[in-house]
């Protein structure tokens, strides 16, 4: 036994010797079955957005908004208030994807996603809501007008009270709602600067339209002196992929968002 274990250590001590000097190669060692070699992480998951529900549309769909950040400066960027604009919607939940992979430009922000204002008026591909109410008509403001349009009342309507509502809590300093088809930077109260800044990151420019009766933009820009911006897309943008809707529009909400500070 002690020749063998001799003869043994021998030749495991002629085998080093010879793959030092480069003349002998093991063999790989055969992957034995049900052993797992080392993996690669997947890079972390994103955050998930913060949701709340802030009311429920005149047929009861849920109305949801998305928070991202904790910081002092906040921003509202909605869409679909009119429910036969519906380029707006994916293209905030484009910028809601954005904002959760780079949480570094939520610093010091907090973000507050709408992205259907008019669920009810989407589902049926109408401007109005249920009760053929425009959503954007129906604040109180002192150019608004009672009718069967407007509202026979300020904040008639369930899904306004709700942005009413939502505005009143956080106090936003700017705000971005998204419509379609005139195909320009429209702003309301302090805005101007913003659309400025917004416009040199698409193709849309900057043209006053003026505060319509009983719109948001009276209520937010003119009354509480909130900088309203109207980002009013091409008719045909509800045509494009999420992915064009956000090449085209996507660094012009996120120059809302850092504003002053440029995109980077």
């Amino acid at each position: 036994m002690d020749r063998v274990r001799s003869s043994f250590a021998h030749i495991s001590l002629l085998v080093g010797l010879l793959a030092l000097s480069g003349c002998y190669e093991p063999e790989p060692r055969p992957l034995v079955v049900g052993e797992v070699p080392p993996l690669v992480l997947p890079p972390q998951e994103a955050p998930p957005a913060r949701h709340k529900l802030i009311g429920r549309s005149v047929q009861g769909r849920p109305l949801m908004i998305q928070i991202l950040g904790d910081g002092q400066d906040t921003v509202l960027i909605m869409a679909t208030i009119h429910g036969s604009e519906p380029a707006g919607t994916p293209l905030v939940n484009r910028l809601s994807d954005h904002l959760r992979y780079n949480r570094n430009l939520l610093e010091g922000r907090r973000v507050l996603l709408y992205p259907i204002a008019n669920p009810d008026g989407l589902a049926a591909g109408t401007r109005e809501n249920m009760r053929r109410v425009d959503l954007n008509r129906n604040f109180e403001t002192a150019n608004r007008v009672n009718d069967e349009t407007t509202g026979f009342r300020p904040l008639s309507e369930p899904e306004t009270r709700a942005l009413y509502n939502l505005i009143k809590e956080y106090s936003p300093s700017r705000i971005v709602s998204i419509h379609q088809p005139l195909n320009c930077i429209d702003y309301d109260g302090p805005g101007r600067a913003l659309a400025t800044r917004m416009a040199q990151y698409c193709d849309l420019p900057v043209r006053k339209i003026g505060a319509r009766p009983g719109s948001l933009g009276s209520y937010t820009g003119e009354t509480l002196g909130i900088a309203t911006i109207t980002l009013e897309l091409p008719g045909e943008a509800s045509k494009d992929s999420d992915q064009v809707l956000w090449d085209k529009y996507g660094k012009a909400l996120l120059a809302a968002i850092l504003y002053p500070e440029h995109p980077l």
